[in-house]
């Protein structure tokens, strides 16, 4: 069930990406009334650039974790199969 279950977290991975950009672009539009520096950007300040890459990988992680542990809670829900370990492993 677990094999199964790969290609809907594929999909879910695909969708929380597209989710986490749209949160980022309107989180910094209350930042910043420019767009985002990339760090190939000549004249964005290193501050700008490396507090736009903060707020992203932020952004970017919790949204990941959220769709993905409600796409388990949904999985487990639809097939009473919970996808991943039951419990951490304590040698992490």
């Amino acid at each position: 069930m677990k094999l199964i279950y790969k290609p809907f977290g594929i999909l879910l991975g695909i969708l929380a990406g597209i989710l986490g950009k749209k949160v980022f672009d309107f989180a910094w539009t209350k930042i910043d009334d420019e767009e985002p520096p990339e760090a190939t950007t000549e004249e964005a300040s290193w501050r700008r650039v490396i507090a736009a890459a903060a707020v992203q990988g932020v952004i970017f992680r919790v949204t990941r974790v959220a769709v993905n542990r409600y796409g388990a809670i949904g999985w487990r829900y639809l097939t009473g199969v919970w996808p991943g370990e039951k419990r951490p492993d304590p040698d992490s």
